[in-house]
C-alpha cells in the first residue's frame, strides 16, 4: 500500500519538533480525517529557510508528507518554498494511495501557511504582485 520512502519517512521522520523562536508558524487541519500539521520555520534576513520543523497529529501518510515537505524546503528561499506542490511531495515519496492524497495537500498548505505568517509578521506582502502590507491587501480573505 505504501512505498518504501513513505514508510521510511513515517518510521524515521525528519525535522520533528518545534523551533522555540520561529519567525514563521503555520497550522492546518482536515476536519474530515482529523489530521493536524504545524510547521515552524527559522527564516534568515535573506529569506532563506535555515531550519524547519513540524508536529503532526495524524496517520502515517500525514507524518511522511510532513517529513518530506520539510526536507524539500529546508535551505530554500521563501519564494522557492512557495512553489512546493502536493504533487511534488507525492512524487518525492514515490506516490501515495488515492485516499491519502489529502495528506500531501495538507503538507503544501502548512508550508504556505507558515510563509504567510512570516510575511504577515514582517510587514511583507504575502501575495505576489501586492505593493502594500497585508492590512490593506486587496487579496485579504481570499
Amino acid at each position: 500500500m505504501y512505498s518504501e520512502k513513505v514508510m521510511d519517512h513515517f518510521e524515521n521522520p525528519r525535522n520533528v519538533g518545534e523551533i522555540k523562536n520561529a519567525n514563521a508558524v503555520g497550522e492546518v487541519g482536515n476536519a474530515k480525517c482529523g489530521d493536524i500539521m504545524k510547521i515552524y520555520m527559522d527564516i534568515d534576513e535573506n529569506e532563506v529557510i535555515r531550519d524547519v520543523k513540524f508536529k503532526t497529529f495524524g496517520c502515517g501518510a500525514a507524518i511522511a508528507t510532513s517529513s518530506m515537505a520539510t526536507e524539500m524546503v529546508k535551505g530554500k528561499t521563501v519564494d522557492e518554498a512557495l512553489s512546493l506542490t502536493n504533487k511534488a511531495v507525492m512524487e518525492a515519496l514515490d506516490g501515495l494511495p488515492p485516499q491519502k492524497i489529502h495528506c500531501s495537500v495538507l503538507a503544501e498548505e502548512a508550508i504556505k501557511s507558515a510563509i504567510d505568517n512570516y510575511r504577515g509578521n514582517s510587514g511583507k506582502s504575502v501575495h505576489e504582485g501586492c505593493k502594500s502590507d497585508c492590512s490593506s491587501c486587496p487579496h485579504a480573505g481570499k
